[in-house]
């Protein structure tokens, strides 16, 4: 009988510690490794494990969201034997037999994470404690996942982090318990630059939108960064809120301030937006200080391609991956996500994708689900065919290191979907960097706490 059984909530157990647990006649189960290899949060005692899955189905990136569960559900069909495989079939090395994970079916339970953080670690608490999740993994927003990683190393679960680009997620943020897939605003920073400066030159003003949580903050000081070493002056840089809809009030100051160059550190449906609006607002017309006026979209996604139509022809930005890419495993999860919902995947479908399968593969691995042993097999681990090329889950951080594109909004679309070109696949090298420069901490595995 588990501590929590006999009346103990998780939190009461850490306050009372030792000698508090010890004087309730409870053996102190929690502080030897051997018991809690049996006994730890949600370990699975029947033929099936649960998933759980924190989507924004509602908010300024519900329509990543929704991408995203429609690629959690098709994992979850291939690692329990169901359609073509998908990507089973390409990933190297690889343990996965295609009989669910540890010869348990997987199963899932859902949340709408509404792109805000208190809700989705409300919602991320129920799974786990309602629902028995095992893992929790989900996107689109970077405040959400810092959020969420935090709760799921205070409970000992896995998080497999969705879509999230801020630095702060594997730096500043970053749990031991917390795996990111995704590129990080830095690496934007480093593979989109020196493109730029070939494009538009050394003698560049620019103006920045900035959405004020913890992605754009790291992404306008990234683009910074980058721009700035170029050569670039940074005449301002302006916070919105999430999900304002109505930009105009942040793009009038931009008419008149000397800027030639507009950087939208925006997603999702606020990007659509703003960007919409500034076109309208006559910008790509306009010529300041002698130069044709530029707009930059740092992180790009083919949904927000898509929504924003005609406004995106022309317009650089960086994507962690790109259906269209011509290696084995994007076209095995092309062609598996397209005869599944009749559409090719986004960026965010992919990484989700990925992700799931890479849990399943390290509990493989493992021989086990308790979270510590998982986390060793995921950390240093070296794989490829998922799409992006070798890829490494880096142990100092877990971040995922690998390569970056450099895409630009195509001028000559032959259908809705071939809305970006990539222009370059910038090398996992190139986009390396000293994990410390963003400080922070894993913290420990062990002593696993029980949900």
């Amino acid at each position: 009988m588990t501590l929590l059984k006999r009346g103990l909530s998780r939190r009461r157990v850490l306050q009372t510690g030792m000698a508090g647990i010890v004087g309730t006649g409870v053996a102190p189960l929690m502080f030897t490794k051997g018991a809690w290899a049996q006994e730890f949060c949600n370990n699975p005692t029947g033929d099936t494990i649960t998933i759980g899955l924190n989507v924004p189905l509602t908010g300024a990136y519900a329509e990543e969201g929704a991408d995203e569960l429609r690629a959690y559900e098709l994992a979850v069909k291939h690692l329990n034997g169901e359609g073509d495989g998908g990507l089973l079939n390409v990933l190297q090395p690889s343990a996965l037999k295609g009989n669910g994970i540890l010869g348990k079916k997987v199963a899932f339970v859902t949340s709408d994470s509404q792109t805000k953080a208190d809700v989705a670690r409300a919602g991320a608490t129920r799974m786990i404690e309602r629902d028995g999740a095992l893992m929790i993994t989900g996107g689109s927003s970077s405040g959400v996942a810092v959020a969420v990683q935090g709760l799921c190393q205070e409970m000992g679960v896995l998080f497999m982090a969705g879509l999230t680009h801020s630095n702060d997620t594997t730096g500043k943020d970053k749990k031991r318990y917390g795996f990111r897939h995704f590129f990080n605003a830095y690496q934007s920073g480093v593979a989109l630059g020196p493109v730029l400066g070939q494009e538009y030159g050394k003698d560049r003003k620019a103006y920045h939108l900035t959405a004020d949580y913890t992605w754009g903050w790291t992404q306008e000081e990234s683009m910074k960064n980058a721009t700035e070493a170029l050569g670039w002056e940074t005449v301002a840089a302006v916070r919105t809120p999430l999900g304002a809809g109505d930009f105009s009030q942040f793009l009038t100051p931009v008419l008149n301030s000397g800027a030639d160059v507009l950087i939208l550190n925006h997603y999702g449906n606020d990007m659509i937006n703003s960007l919409t609006q500034a076109v309208q607002f006559g910008m790509r017309d306009r010529e300041v200080n002698g130069k044709q006026f530029q707009i930059v979209v740092p992180l790009f996604s083919e949904l927000m391609a898509k929504g924003a139509g005609a406004n995106i022809k022309g317009i650089f930005g960086t994507s962690n991956w790109h259906w269209n890419l011509q290696d084995a495993g994007t076209k095995a999860f092309t062609k598996s996500f397209g005869a599944e919902y009749g559409a090719p995947p986004s960026q965010a479908a992919h990484t989700c994708y990925v992700q799931t399968l890479l849990y399943a593969d390290a509990c493989e691995r493992a021989g086990t689900f308790y979270p510590p042993e998982v986390i060793k097999a995921l950390e240093g681990h070296e794989f490829d065919g998922m799409g992006n090329g070798p890829t490494l889950y880096r142990a100092a951080d877990h971040q995922c290191m690998k390569s970056v594109l450099v895409v630009r909004g195509n001028e000559n679309p032959t259908s809705e979907y071939d809305v970006l070109n990539v222009v370059q696949e910038v090398s996992r090298d190139a986009v390396d960097y000293d994990p410390a420069i963003f400080g922070g901490d894993l913290g420990p595995a062990e002593p696993v706490p029980m949900c």
